[in-house]
């Protein structure tokens, strides 16, 4: 699963990927929480007649209804779909393009939110995919649109442009130091904001956090993709200073940190999601520094996802309890450690 981390991104060793997503509204209809499922479904066709009259574009189509709930939740797991798109599934569904790098969710909060997920750093790359298939579907649709205002949505804060750009960064040596508070109140102030694994609301579970813009009226979509990308930038020479600061004067402690996670992950029989991303975490750190050879076989990001609830009920094929999974968790990340080390 999650194809769409393979390919060339930007500064991998602390950028995990970057989304970029666009909310639009269809003018003849109702938001979505007004809307009937006959006029959901009205909604859906008039979207899928679009993207299957064209055959540039490779998408798959599925219906959230379609899903049971194990499957509906590797899709949120693998980031590929919304947690709120679940909400009311019998009016939501959305296409997945072949690679998985970019989805169109339909009826989730908005009409239409498409969305691309690309490796490492990609704001330029990924606001280029977003835009081309939004252009493809404005051509087509009428959008809602305030000539004052900008592009009309469900939340008042996605109103104007209808874009949230945000780049999944590891920052363990931040996090680690105390620092990452001044990092949050600094992103703040400027009209940014770092958010958990999944998104808003949700935790940062392996020192993973979403950094991304909150003002979407004002500023065009270059100037907040490339507003993003500075700060970025910065935050990257942050970590990477950090951690050198750790190697210069605190190496003992962090190689100590790594190869205690590392014994964990080797001999544990029971590890919960939470224990296994704060060790996983600790040994992806332990590549960036050198203290652990990187071996690449061994995708500890990709396994971070793997390892998820639905993932792992979706892998044998059954619903399990938390302790079973608790259990499988932590023998599918002892036997591929052992396989790597062979």
């Amino acid at each position: 699963m999650a194809r769409w981390l393979d390919g060339i991104g930007e500064e991998r060793d602390i950028v995990i990927s970057t989304r970029v997503r666009v909310a639009r509204n269809l003018s003849k209809y109702k938001f979505p929480e007004y809307m009937s499922i006959e006029e959901s479904d009205n909604l859906t066709n008039d979207v899928l007649n679009i993207i299957e009259d064209d055959d540039t574009l490779d998408y798959k189509f599925i219906k959230l209804k379609e899903l049971n709930k194990t499957e509906q939740k590797v899709f949120v797991e693998d980031h590929l779909i919304s947690p709120s798109i679940l909400k009311n599934e019998n009016m939501s569904s959305f296409l997945l393009r072949e690679d998985e790098k970019a989805t169109i969710m339909i009826n989730e909060e908005d009409h239409i939110r498409i969305q691309t997920l690309l490796p490492g750093l990609n704001l330029s790359r990924g606001w280029e995919i977003c835009s081309s298939i939004d252009d493809k579907l404005e051509e087509h649709l009428r959008y809602a649109y305030d000539i004052d205002l900008g592009y009309l949505t469900a939340c008042p804060t996605n109103v104007g442009t209808g874009l949230r750009a945000s780049v999944m960064l590891h920052l363990p040596c931040v996090s680690m130091t105390g620092s990452l508070s001044v990092v949050v109140e600094g992103l703040r102030k400027i009209g940014l904001t770092a958010r958990g694994l999944y998104g808003e609301g949700s935790e940062a579970l392996g020192f993973l956090y979403q950094i991304s813009n909150q003002v979407t009226l004002g500023d065009s979509e270059e100037e907040i993709i490339n507003k993003l990308d500075k700060v970025i930038q910065q935050i990257l020479t942050r970590e990477r200073n950090t951690r050198k600061y750790l190697i210069d004067r605190r190496l003992i402690e962090m190689e100590n940190k790594v190869y205690r996670s590392l014994g964990v992950l080797k001999h544990s029989r029971i590890l919960s999601s939470r224990e296994a991303m704060e060790h996983l975490s600790n040994i992806r750190m332990g590549e960036t520094m050198n203290i652990l050879e990187k071996d690449e076989s061994l995708d500890v990001i990709k396994l971070m996802i793997d390892i998820q609830s639905a993932n792992i009920q979706k892998k044998l094929n059954r619903e399990m309890n938390s302790k079973e999974r608790d259990i499988e968790r932590a023998s599918m990340i002892r036997k591929l450690i052992s396989r790597t080390e062979e």
